[in-house]
């Protein structure tokens, strides 16, 4: 009895239900689209933040400096523990050797550069934004290939293919220059070697100066992982880039805070429609309660009734709201970010429980029905 009832206020009222159903489906809609580009967008800002390089950088204490040597190194076997401890969240992890070299320049003077021995394949994974003419650095064995910054290049004369010496001390190499980086950075006054070869050049096998690493997350969840890595490497600085934390973590709070603001607006206009759609129906329906109170209804099983009504058509327009939310969020993602948005999943429970809440807080001026007396509505007052 319960059911039929149910189903015939359904189609007894469908018009006015019709509305508060195309309110709480708009609602859900852009409630659904909005939260979906959020998500969406936390985790394409945040992996666009790690092409950005490095956001966390592992060096010898400073208290190194105190002690009389100006140039602390460490041990390479702190970058394989680093490896060791690599999770899912480390996209990169490069060592850095760096020494002043010099090289001879035609009909000029030896010009000084700033060599950085590394692992040229994490450093790719690491500095996706660099632009390079000519080839990359693929391979980490002891390979003579190098890659010049574009002012290094300009300075000591040399392009893809040409030969660049490179003295230290009493030490020199010879490599063949495999490309010439673009970076925009103090990256482009640089040479950048496979570590075995500035080890050999410097005289310092087995030693480097720092670790540079690329980890995705959250500013917290970096917080973390930079926490448990000091804990794993007792006597060495770990410590986060703040400046590209920092700027993430803005951002991220920014567009979190914009898209909140948008849905609780947007969910205080729904409930607003759906309240006054229902107060409409509250009158339409007093005769119809005062006959189920007459007949010995209880107020607890109409207002059952209504609720379930209510509740239901939550659920449908939380449903139909998630599937134009979905097609929404991706014209948005395609007209505001030019990429497409993956659809979310975990948006559809959300959506759905938001609208339920929208149509029972609307459903309040049905609790009015609860004053109606039988005796008045049979005299047909």
């Amino acid at each position: 009895m319960f059911w039929r009832i149910l189903w015939k206020l359904f189609r007894a009222s469908r018009g006015r239900l019709g509305v508060a159903l195309l309110a709480l489906g708009s609602g859900a809609a852009v409630c659904s689209a909005l939260i979906n580009l959020q998500l969406d967008a936390e985790r394409k800002l945040t992996r666009e933040f790690r092409a950005l390089g490095a956001n966390v950088i592992v060096s010898p204490l400073h208290e190194a400096r105190a002690a009389g040597n100006e140039s602390p190194l460490m041990s390479e076997s702190v970058y394989r523990r680093i490896a060791a401890l690599r999770s899912a969240r480390v996209v990169a992890a490069a060592p850095y050797l760096y020494l002043v070299a010099r090289s001879p320049v035609v009909n000029a003077a030896e010009q000084r550069v700033i060599v950085g021995g590394t692992m040229l394949d994490e450093v790719r994974r690491m500095a996706s934004w660099w632009k390079i003419e000519g080839q990359w650095v693929e391979a980490r064995e002891h390979t003579p290939r190098c890659l010049v910054g574009r002012n290094a290049a300009r300075q000591l004369g040399v392009r893809p293919g040409s030969t660049l010496e490179l003295r230290f001390a009493d030490r020199s190499e010879v490599f063949t220059v495999a490309g010439v980086v673009i970076a925009g950075g103090t990256e482009d006054n640089q040479v950048f070697v496979n570590l075995p070869r500035a080890q050999e050049l410097a005289g310092l096998e087995g030693r480097i100066g720092l670790v540079q690493l690329s980890v995705s997350g959250s500013p917290f969840e970096l917080e973390a992982f930079t926490s448990r890595l000091a804990t794993a490497l007792p006597g060495f600085e770990v410590r986060p880039v703040r400046q590209l934390a920092e700027a993430e973590g803005h951002l991220l709070g920014r567009i979190r805070v914009l898209i909140l603001s948008a849905v609780i607006l947007i969910l205080a206009l729904t409930t607003l429609c759906v309240l006054a759609t229902m107060a409409a129906l509250a009158t339409e329906r007093r005769r119809d309660v005062g006959l189920m109170k007459a007949l010995g209804g209880s107020m607890s099983r109409v207002f059952r009734l209504f609720l379930t009504e209510a509740g239901s058509l939550g659920v449908l327009g939380g449903l139909l709201g998630y599937v134009v939310g979905i097609l929404l969020s991706e014209w948005m993602g395609r007209r505001v970010f030019g990429v497409g948005v993956t659809p979310r999943l975990e948006v559809l429970p959300l959506t759905v429980a938001l609208m339920v809440g929208v149509a029972l807080a609307g459903a309040l001026p049905l609790r009015l029905l609860g004053r109606v007396r039988p005796a008045v509505i049979l005299r047909g007052e």
